[in-house]
């Protein structure tokens, strides 16, 4: 399949409050109240792990039947660390998550052993697991200065 291109459009509201939208859809993210938001939404690194999440529960069930995985119930819980004061300012410490920690809760008949195999796949073939493991070059930002 051919390089294919997504995109998305961020605008502010008030506040530290945003709207993305993609495709038609949109999402409020915003920051709670003790980093200067109004709590509308979530934060952009709150949303990193729900767009994590949401890759690997997307990937598990668009490949488990394939993989011979019969699922009868799944989620996973997701957890970061970081160190506000990286984004505030207030250090010289890296901005972004240094951890993250997945749970992922199966529920299914299949053994531990085809469990394991099956999530080693779905960990391997996540885009967005792949793109925060691996990093990804981003472009310095094109300028345009609206009149």
């Amino acid at each position: 399949m051919p390089l294919k291109t997504f995109k998305a459009t961020v605008k502010r509201k008030k506040g530290l409050a945003v709207e993305a939208e993609s495709r038609g859809f949109k999402i409020i993210g915003d920051e709670p109240e003790d980093l200067g938001g109004t709590n509308t939404g979530m934060n952009p690194v709150e949303l990193l792990l729900s767009s994590l999440g949401s890759c690997q529960t997307i990937a598990v069930a668009t490949f488990a039947q394939r993989q011979g995985i019969i699922l009868k119930d799944f989620w996973v819980e997701l957890e970061g660390d970081l160190d506000t004061d990286g984004f505030l300012g207030l250090s010289d410490v890296r901005p972004g998550y240094q951890n993250i920690r997945v749970n992922m809760h199966i529920k299914t008949d299949a053994s531990k052993e085809q469990v394991e195999k099956f999530i080693q796949f779905v960990e391997k073939h996540c885009p967005v697991g792949d793109s925060i493991g691996n990093g990804v070059k981003i472009d310095p930002a094109k300028i345009t200065i609206e009149p």
